[in-house]
Parts: C-alpha cells; structure tokens; sequence
C-alpha cells in the first residue's frame, strides 16, 4: 500500500487537500526498525521528523518504565519537532516496526491546514470539540438553529381594552392561535385562554382582553437555539413563545411550529402523557421515547441536552401517574414527595432504564405507611408499563417509602460513618431530584451541602468513583473483551462518580454531571483542566454510547453500554484510547489529593 493511500485513513491526514497529499506522498520516506531498537533519546537530539507507525508498536519509556504504547496509525516525534526540545521520552520499538518519516520542512507546510494544526497544536478537549462539530447536521435540520429563522410571521397585537370577540376574529384572519396584547409589560391570548378562560368560564364576548390574558409573557432571545426553547416550553409547559431583540417584542414561536421543524417533537409527547396515562398510551411510550431520541440526536443535538428534554418528559409521566395514584387512593394523609435519581436524577437519562426512584412522607404513621406502599406500586407498576424495567437492586419506591425523620438518619449514617461497600451501592441516592409533591426536602438538601465537612465521606465517594476503571493494559493499549468495551463501566460512571465526589467537597447542590464539574473547578475541588477534560470525554463518550444505542435498535438489537473496537473509525479509537487515559490519570490525581489511599482497608 502507498504510504498515501495508508495515512488518509488516519486523522489528521484524511482532512489534507489532493495538492497536501502529494506533498505527503513526495516528501514520506519509509524507515525500519527492529524490536529494541532506540529512535529517539530523552534528552538528546530535537527530533527533525513527524514519524506515524504503518506496522508494529513502539514504546515511550521513562527511567526504565513504559509509559505508553503507540500503534497502527498514530504519531508522534511532533511535540520535539515543534518545540525544537529535546525528546522528554525514550522512544523505543517494541516490536519489529515499519515507520513513515515526514521530514520537518514538508510538516511545517502542513500546519498551514487548520484540521491538520489543530490536531497537532491542541489538546485532546479541542480534537474531541471538532468530531463533535464534524457530526452537526445540515444548518436546516440542525436543533441549533436559533428560533429567528423559524418565525414565519411578524407579532400581531391587539389592545388590553378590546373585547375576546374581537381578538378571536383577528386569530382567525390571520390563521393565527395567539395575539399580543400591548401593555406594560407585554402580554398574550392565546387559544387556549379562549378555551379555558372565556367559554369554559362562561364569559361573554364582550370579555375584555385584559380580563383573560396572560401577563408577563414568557419570552426568549430570539437567538436562542431550538433546542433551549424546547426544553423551556417544557419545563413551562407553555405552547406560544414570545421572542425579543434588545428588549423588544419581534415574534411568536409556537409548538406546532417546533412541530414543523422536527418529525418526532417531544412537545407532542409531552401533550399526550399530560394527562391520565391510558393504557395504550402507556404501551407506546418507550417507542415514542426512542424516536424523540432519534430525532433530537440526528437534529445535532448532543446527549446531555437530549437528557434534559428526556428527564422532563419522564417528570410528567410520573406527575401525571402520580397524580392519577392520588385520585383512586384519595388525599395523601400527610404531604410526600416523590423522588428520582442516578442518571434521571442529574437529567441524563436517554433511553429508557431501571427504575431509580423512592419515596419520602411527613409525618409516620399507620395510615401514612399503606398509603405510600399502594401509592408506589401504583406508580412504580404504571412505570413498568411505560417500559422502565423494574431496577435489579431493588431501588425503587416500592421498597424505599420512609418518613422524612428516617431519610435524615439514613443520610446522616452514610456521611459521617461511611461504609464503603455500602456508600457504594448508595451513592446514586445523592443525584436525588423532586419530581412531583409538596413536601420540602430541605434537610436532606442541608445535609448534603454540609457533606464537605465530612472528609472521610467525600474520600469515600472518590474511592467509588475509582473503583470504575477505564479498559487499559499496561501500556494503555484499550484491553476490549470480545472486541468490545463498556462506555458505561469503563468511562461515564468514573467521571459520574468523580464530578459527584468533587462538586460535594465544594458544598454544590448541583446535580448534572457537567454542572458539578463547573462548580467544582471554580471551587478548586478540582483543576480548571481537569474538570474540561472530563467534560468534554464525558460528552464524547455518551455521544458514541447513544449513537450505537440507536444502530442497534434500527437493527431489532438490544441496545447495551458496549461499542465494538473494530466498529469505530481511526479517530474514534484514538481519541476513545486517550479518553480512557485521561480519565484514569485524573482518577489517580483527584485520589491523590483526596487521599484515598490511606482509608481503612487499603
């Protein structure tokens, strides 16, 4: 194979232009070695090649000790060409090995290419921004497409002292279902107001339009991405949208014109399990999920905001359940609330998982305990209908419906006379977020914002966290079984269980992976760069999960947490296998100043 048609398949050589690839191939001289044999020296000669590995392996060694192991396709000699330094490794074959060799002057003429720069000159945070980046949909399909390009009409206003008659016969001039009203500050009527307000209250159409309105509008830039206004109609549960420009009124966006811009809307699932769950809609709603999923992902939206708009839906599904629980049992004797938590606790759930999920009540007694038990298998068997299997360890309402007092205590327990085995397995119960009730979880809230003064505890949870360990070999080789790895094992759960332990030493109340880590490098729990970098693989690693997620239902699969090595492009696996390395190095950093090691047992 010509050392050409061998490199394009890597990056960052598949991004040259056709006149860069005959520079490549003019310039690109082959080299042999055999095992043993030394190619660059710590301390010695600047390296005066970029030299990539077409066949074999070798290794960087440090004072006797291999540190890494480079093969197949990968580079290296540039960070000493660059710098004109002297190597800080001895590079060594670690077998019998075929080497290209790209002299500096043809390397240099390269980094005038910005893919090829950027790959060379940037670290692994900016290479994984750019994939990401590279996967965007066309501009038109893009979820981040602000919701100024889809406004199709100018704001029609109307005056507060009109009457509904008049402001129904304009909607309907202008095939419109909402107006703006003109006061201070701005308000609106919409069709529902119509509905809700004017005919199922019995008012007159002579009903002035301040009478039925609804003031302050709920509003946005107009420059905010569709997928921001998704998630707010939401969490607002609101069908028009206002949006402004420097403070003023320019349009209104509404569901159906989300609708329009995206096949599966989660606006429209929202409205069919916003009410007393059916039976048949219960049954389609791990399908309706599924393609919501698909549709968001395809849109360009990334994991972590599809987890956003996922967890809403799901909160309504259990409000609505909830509620329907209350109607058939009656009042609840005491004010309860319901709880979920693990990954739809910090609003990352994507597909549909076990159920994480409990229970906490007021005031005990014998009346409060059979409620909350029927309460809970009426909502925990709706949820199993809705396609969230029962949770293998059992974690659900059903067995974890306790008054408030006992809650205390059992938090209490786990922070200040940690177990860890037991911390472990429990560790999901501190991503706890209300979904439905009205009972305040203050001191649950209190006890886990004081958990920083618990330096046991806090160790605890990074020696958790250290327990996932990233699938490398001795030499950071990715060691698969079967071909395969575990994203979840081997990557998100350690960076979960890292943010979680660093964002509770700096007293956050935060819940979302990507938010803990935010707190915590402003607090120094943990470094700026280091919080980046698991933002950032945390990001990559549940893209490349939920994209081979959704392959494997489109092929009547399961979807599991692994992804198979050979599946993956070259750049995948490259940034995949330092992903895995970076995160087992922050493990070691962030146990080093947590000081696991000297907990009892080591």
């Amino acid at each position: 194979m010509a050392p050409g048609d061998f490199l394009r398949h890597y990056p960052p050589f598949d991004q040259l232009t056709a006149q860069e690839e005959q520079l490549v191939q003019a310039a690109v001289e082959i080299v042999r070695y055999a095992r043993g044999a030394s190619i660059l020296h710590k301390g010695g000669a600047p390296s005066t090649h970029l030299y990539v590995v077409q066949s074999g392996a070798i290794s960087f060694v440090d004072g006797g000790q291999v540190s890494q192991v480079l093969e197949e396709g990968e580079a290296f000699g540039y960070p000493s060409l660059l710098s004109g330094s002297p190597p800080v490794f001895d590079v060594v074959a670690a077998s019998d090995v075929v080497l290209y060799r790209l002299p500096e002057s043809a390397f240099r003429r390269l980094l005038d290419n910005v893919a090829v720069a950027e790959y060379f000159l940037k670290s692994l945070v900016a290479r994984l921004r750019r994939t990401a980046a590279e996967a965007a949909p066309p501009p038109e399909r893009s979820l981040a497409t602000p919701l100024k390009y889809i406004m199709t009409r100018s704001p029609t206003f109307i005056e507060p002292d009109a009457s509904v008659q008049t402001a129904a016969q304009l909607m309907h001039a202008n095939q419109i279902s909402s107006v703006l009203v003109r006061s201070d500050p701005p308000a609106i009527l919409t069709d529902r107001d119509l509905r809700g307000r004017v005919l199922a209250a019995g008012l007159g159409p002579e009903t002035p339009v301040r009478q039925v309105m609804t003031q302050p509008v709920k509003h946005l830039d107009s420059d905010t991405p569709v997928y921001a206004a998704l998630l707010y109609m939401l969490t607002e549960n609101i069908h028009h949208l206002v949006l402004v420009e420097e403070g003023e009124v320019v349009g209104v966006v509404s569901h159906t014109d989300l609708l329009r811009h995206q096949t599966h809307s989660p606006l429209y699932l929202q409205q069919q399990v916003a009410q007393t769950p059916a039976p048949a809609t219960l049954a389609r709603y791990a399908d309706n999920i599924t393609a919501t999923v698909e549709s968001l992902f395809q849109g360009g939206l990334g994991a972590a905001h599809i987890g956003q708009i996922i967890s809403s839906l799901n909160d309504t599904l259990i409000r609505q359940l909830a509620k329907a629980a209350e109607a058939s049992l009656g009042p609840p004797p005491t004010p309860y609330a319901w709880l979920v938590f693990g990954s739809e606790g910090r609003s990352e759930q994507l597909l549909l998982t076990d159920q994480d999920n409990a229970l906490v009540y007021g005031e005990e007694s014998p009346a409060a305990q059979a409620y909350f038990a029927a309460l809970a298998q009426q909502v925990v068997e709706g949820l199993v209908a809705a396609g969230f299997p029962p949770c293998p360890g059992g974690y659900m309402a059903t067995n974890w419906h306790r008054p408030l007092a006992e809650w205390e205590a059992i938090f209490a327990g786990w922070m200040r006379t940690p177990e860890p085995q037991a911390l472990m397995e429990a560790s999901i119960f501190f991503d706890f977020r209300v979904v439905h009730g009205d009972l305040s979880l203050e001191p649950l809230e209190q006890l886990l914002a004081e958990s920083h003064q618990e330096a046991i505890f806090i160790g605890h949870l990074v020696r958790a966290a250290q327990e996932f360990a990233p699938p490398l070999g001795f030499f950071g080789r990715i060691r698969s079984e079967d071909g395969a790895v575990d994203l979840k094992k081997g990557g998100i759960a350690p960076i979960v269980g890292l943010a979680r332990a660093c964002a509770l030493a700096a007293g956050s109340r935060e819940r979302s992976t990507l938010e803990r880590l935010v707190i915590a490098a402003e607090f120094g729990t943990i470094s700026k760069e280091g919080a980046e970098i698991l933002s950032e693989t945390f990001q990559f690693l549940m893209n490349m999960r939920l994209r081979q997620q959704l392959a494997a239902l489109r092929a009547h699969r399961p979807p599991t947490n692994l992804v198979q090595i050979d599946a993956l492009s070259p750049v995948e696996r490259r940034h995949l296998k330092e992903a895995f390395s970076s995160i087992r190095q922050l493990q070691d950093g962030i146990g080093a100043t947590f000081r696991t090691g000297m907990l009892a047992g080591d």
